[in-house]
């Protein structure tokens, strides 16, 4: 077997506790930077393979954005987790407070469902620099793409002076019983009745591969300092939000200590869901499958400019024991792209020479001599010996040529060729339509 049988793609869920405090007025600003080590670069071992989004005032982030990697069997893949607390704009992270590191690997990540590990702080030893926990997950193939429209009205006020400044917080629960942010919007500034941009994401992300999988939606109001207030919450499933795409939906946003004390509570404002898109993500093989066809087409240019192909410096050398670059070329490409061609046949030109049989100067000209049917075999084409006689025949080249009269010709075809292969697509998804 071999070792891409071996492969997965992981995703690495970060949150910490208990980080240093770099700031003097406020609390950090934390990121984490995921290095992965390479063992064949003694130089620069470490390389850097993703890292969060930053999280402001706070000494216990819990990070929405996960860390993508491919896990490999046969190999120890060592890792660094390098928290920071981040202190202006810049990619680099080298002018930026360092809060602590942890060293681990991914296969032991992945052997746990979810893993804590003390972060350590260079320079002094003993010193506690918090936790970090890393929950790792097997990423689950999916199609879909969700694209949600949240907006809420009449939410709780939380702020003395000004309205409540809302964003919604999406959290699922996993294997270890331990909750993990997915997605945060962006904050509504001073209003009670806020309507957030659209949320685009894998529907997996939110789901973890199963759609009945309970995802919470917590409410916040932001606050600078990093307290942000709790304003309500409800729970949901990535089936329930598909749901929007035919009619909207909502739901009370419940505050569980309010409803707690007062019996008369009813909610602490409604969030609605007016709408859902979901977009099928096809893959390469869905396309090849119902019936797409890669049409390769060839140009030769057979100009002076090239040189004569009896000389070992032109492009056209007709070379008795190794094909020449065109030839090259044209196996590289074509022994791929013929694998996608139904019938194998593709249409070949050449310009820029004088041809038989009165030499007269061609700038498109079918290399199988027949203008009314210039397809051509693949073995034709990548053969050296089709290349070479071609050659022979072409007595005499021009200097200049113009590709315009290919390029039209070629488009022609190409344009056949495609109305085939759409309808063939179409009808296999079921989106059958006018052509034109």
């Amino acid at each position: 077997m071999s070792s891409a049988a071996y492969v997965s793609r992981v995703q690495l869920f970060l949150s910490c506790k208990g980080l240093l405090n770099k700031d003097v007025t406020s609390k950090s600003d934390p990121l984490v930077a995921v290095l992965l080590h390479d063992r064949r670069d003694s130089h620069r071992p470490w390389k850097e393979v993703g890292r969060t989004e930053v999280l402001q005032n706070t000494l216990d982030p819990k990070f929405a954005t996960p860390i993508h990697l491919d896990y490999r069997f046969e190999e120890v893949q060592k890792l660094d987790f390098r928290v920071f607390d981040l202190d202006n704009a810049t990619a680099s992270l080298d002018d930026d407070d360092f809060l602590g590191s942890a060293e681990t690997s991914l296969g032991q990540l992945v052997s746990n469902c979810s893993t804590t590990l003390p972060l350590k702080y260079k320079g002094k030893k003993g010193k506690d620099a918090g936790s970090i926990t890393i929950v790792a997950e097997e990423v689950a193939k999916s199609n879909e793409l969700l694209t949600l429209y949240f907006y809420a009205r009449s939410l709780d006020k939380k702020d003395f002076l000004s309205k409540s400044d809302p964003y919604l917080e999406f959290s699922r629960t996993v294997a270890d019983g331990s909750s993990l942010v997915m997605h945060r919007t962006e904050v509504i500034k001073n209003n009670l009745n806020p309507t957030w941009r659209p949320i685009t994401l894998p529907s997996q992300k939110l789901s973890g591969g199963n759609d009945d999988n309970k995802i919470k939606v917590s409410c916040f109001d932001y606050d600078n300092d990093g307290s942000h207030d709790f304003i309500g919450e409800f729970v949901t499933t990535v089936r329930e939000l598909k749901e929007a795409s035919q009619k909207a939906v909502s739901w009370d946003c419940i505050n569980p200590k309010k409803q707690a004390k007062k019996k008369s509570y009813k909610n602490s404002g409604v969030v609605y869901l007016s709408r859902t898109e979901v977009e099928r993500l096809y893959t390469f093989l869905d396309f090849v499958t119902a019936g797409c066809q890669i049409n390769f087409t060839v140009g030769i240019d057979f100009t002076g400019s090239n040189g004569h192909p009896n000389q070992p410096t032109s492009l056209h050398y007709i070379n008795p024991y190794e094909p020449n670059e065109y030839t090259k070329a044209l196996m590289a490409v074509g022994e791929i792209c013929q694998q996608y061609d139904s019938d194998k046949l593709f249409p070949a030109f050449g310009f820029g020479a004088k041809v038989p049989p009165d030499s007269t100067v061609s700038h498109e000209f079918p290399l199988n001599g027949t203008p009314s049917n210039p397809y051509c075999p693949g073995s034709e084409i990548l053969g050296r010996h089709e290349s070479s006689s071609l050659c022979r025949h072409c007595r005499r080249r021009q200097c200049l040529s113009s590709v315009a009269a290919d390029v039209h010709s070629v488009g022609s075809h190409q344009r056949c060729a495609h109305r085939q292969s759409r309808r063939s697509i179409c009808e296999r998804f079921g989106e059958i339509g006018p052509f034109q």
